[in-house]
Parts: C-alpha cells; structure tokens; sequence
C-alpha cells in the first residue's frame, strides 16, 4: 500500500515543482578584466522624465556581483559599473539570470535565463551587428571624404540610408513576430513617438501583444498614448481647452471657431515651426475673409519669446500658451513634437493633421471653396 502511495506522490511534487513561477529574481555577473573588490556596480531605470534613478547597488568580488529582489513585471533596466564606460541593459523579471561582460565593453554582455533577456539577446544580436556595419560605413565615408571622393561618398551615403530602412524593417519583424517580447512593446513605443507608421498599424501591433505585456510599464504607457490618439485621430471632434492670451485673458478653442480652424502647436524655439510660419501666414490672409481662423498654442517656455516670434513673424491669429513647455494641452492632443496642426471644420471635427507647404493651402482652398 505504501509503494502505491508512494509514486503518485512523487509525480504530484514534481508537477507542482514544474509549475511553480519564481518568486523572484537573482542576477549573477561575472566581469573579465582587471577591476578592484569593492567596486560598485549600480541597478538603474529611467523615470518619467528618461531620468536614470538607482534601483539597487552591489560590490564585485573577484569579478563576480549579485543582485536579488522580485519583480512584479518584466522592467528594463540598465546595469552601471563605477569608473568602466557604458552600461549593460537588462530586463529584470523573477527567475536566474546569467550576466557575462568584458569591462571594456559592457554594451556586448551576454545575458540569459530568463524569456525576456532571451528574447532581447536575439533581438541585440542583430540589431548590433547593423550598428556595425553602420559604423564601418561612417569611416568609410570619412576616408572618403578627406580625399574628397565624392562617387565613393554618394554610394555609401544611398548604402547608408538602405541600411537605416533595413534596421527598421527589422524591428517592426521582430514586434510583429515576438508578441510576448518585452522589447516588441520597447520598439511600438519608438514607433509611436516617431510617427513611421499609421496609428491604425501602430493600434494593430498593441492590440497583438499579449496579456502581461500590456500589463507592464511600457505597455500601459502606449495604451494611454493610443488612447490620445484616438482622441485626436481624423473624424473625432476635437478635445476643447483654454489657455491665457499674451494679454492675459483666458481663451477656449470653441471661442475661435470658423467655418475653418487650424490648431497650430508651435514655439519661438522651433526652427521648422518658424520655417513655416510665412506659409501659414499667406494661407491665413488669403483664407480668412473666407472662414478660416487660426488658434496658436505656443509650447515656450520664456513669455518674451513667445510674444516676440509672435511680433516678428507677423502672426495675426489667436494665440494662446501656458508657458509650460510640452503642457497639458499638448498632452490632450498627444503632441510629442512640433510643428503639429490639426484642421477642423465647423463643427470642430477633425478633418486633416499636419499639413504644411502647399498641401495645408490646397487643403484650406477645398473646403472653403
């Protein structure tokens, strides 16, 4: 009877012991070449603000350090080495990690053990050895350049450029490929603040990732930006704010309405934005007497500058600005850079985004005409 019980006992510990998830993590490095016991190796990540903050510190000895705690979901992190160049980036998720570096070149470490840092090695692996060719490139090019051939230059610079769309093809593969990757989620991110895709095929690789990779830091920070975007998106009634006038009065979108509106984010400092201020300047006198008006949310952060560019520009419109930088209102409409413009019609939908040069006239001379 006691062998009977004996054996299903077993098998139950070990499905148990199979399934059992860490409850927490442990990083073993191991650095090559020559650093002294007591150096202190720092735990970091970025903050709101892609500040580096310290996590946690730790001491090599005999070129070995450690590093435990838990993890509530897979967080990239960065690992510093006092007084050795560069840093080691590293997902930290519950489980043993493996850290193997030479001190004279961090940013190669070989790290392994867990899904994420699997996972994020494949995807280093490649995306290093483009930076290399990349680099190779550039000396190239400055050889060429320093004996002043110019066929030479142009090839490499039409190599360099096929090199750069390689590069993002590669990593648009990986996200659609690796749905379960923290990195795929690192690299939708990217993708949203540079605008490379439409926010509909952005949406489409979010919308892939799975569960617990929507539930991290990162996954939570795009389903905001996304849901901005669908806030602001084409055929969406534009989300109203008020802001003070250079006079100091307060001043709402909807007081300004024409059959026409275009929502200009701009600021003094902006070089493009200034650019393209005698465009929208001519399309505002020539479109005005027709029901175009013009809103001007300034993202300065000095009130001099902004009144002055206003001045010097020749800027007739409305104008409105916080002084606050990127502020809330930028943050309402999603806008990470500028110039940004959204057009509305008369009942405050939007009808077309960030338009400039003749297609923001073409664009105002068909509907008011």
């Amino acid at each position: 009877m006691m062998k009977k019980l004996i054996l299903p006992t077993l098998l139950l510990g070990m499905l148990i012991a199979c399934n059992t998830t860490p409850d927490g993590f442990k990083i073993e490095g191991a650095l090559s070449g020559e650093v002294e016991n007591g150096t202190q190796v720092f735990l970091k990540k970025t903050d709101e603000s892609n500040q580096l903050i310290e996590v946690d510190t730790t001491t090599i000895e005999n070129g070995k350090f450690t590093f435990t705690g838990s993890s509530g979901m897979p967080e990239l992190h960065y690992l510093l080495i006092n007084s050795v160049r560069g840093n080691i980036p590293i997902v930290i998720e519950n489980g043993n990690i493996e850290v193997n570096a030479q001190k004279d070149s961090l940013g190669y470490a070989k790290i392994k053990g867990t899904l994420q840092n699997d996972l994020f090695a494949d995807f280093l692996e490649e995306s290093r050895d483009m930076s290399q060719r990349a680099k190779s490139m550039s000396d190239e090019m400055r050889n060429a350049s320093a004996i002043q051939d110019t066929a030479t230059m142009a090839s490499l610079r039409d190599e360099y450029f096929e090199l750069q769309e390689e590069a993002k093809t590669y990593e648009l593969k990986f996200a659609k490929e690796n749905p379960e990757a923290l990195i795929s989620a690192l690299i939708i991110e990217k993708v949203l603040k540079t605008k490379v895709l439409p926010e509909k095929e952005i949406k489409e690789l979010y919308d892939a990732l799975t569960p617990n990779i929507k539930e991290t830091v990162v996954g939570q920070r795009i389903k905001t930006s996304l849901d901005k975007l669908v806030s602001t998106s084409i055929g969406v009634k534009a989300p109203n704010f008020s802001a003070p006038t250079p006079s100091g009065d307060e001043l709402a979108l909807t007081d300004v309405m024409g059959k026409v509106t275009i929502v200009d984010f701009w600021a003094a400092w902006c070089k493009p934005c200034r650019a393209e201020n005698p465009n929208v300047v001519q399309v505002y006198k020539k479109y005005h007497d027709k029901g175009l008006n013009i809103l001007g949310v300034s993202l300065d952060r000095r009130f001099e500058d902004w009144t002055k560019a206003i001045e010097d520009d020749g800027l007739e419109w409305n104008h409105v600005s916080n002084v606050k930088y990127f502020d809330e209102i930028a943050e309402l409409y999603n806008v990470k850079s500028i110039p940004a413009t959204f057009i509305l019609d008369e009942n405050g939908i939007i009808i077309a985004k960030n338009l400039r040069g003749t297609a923001l006239e073409n664009k105002i001379s068909e509907l008011l005409q």
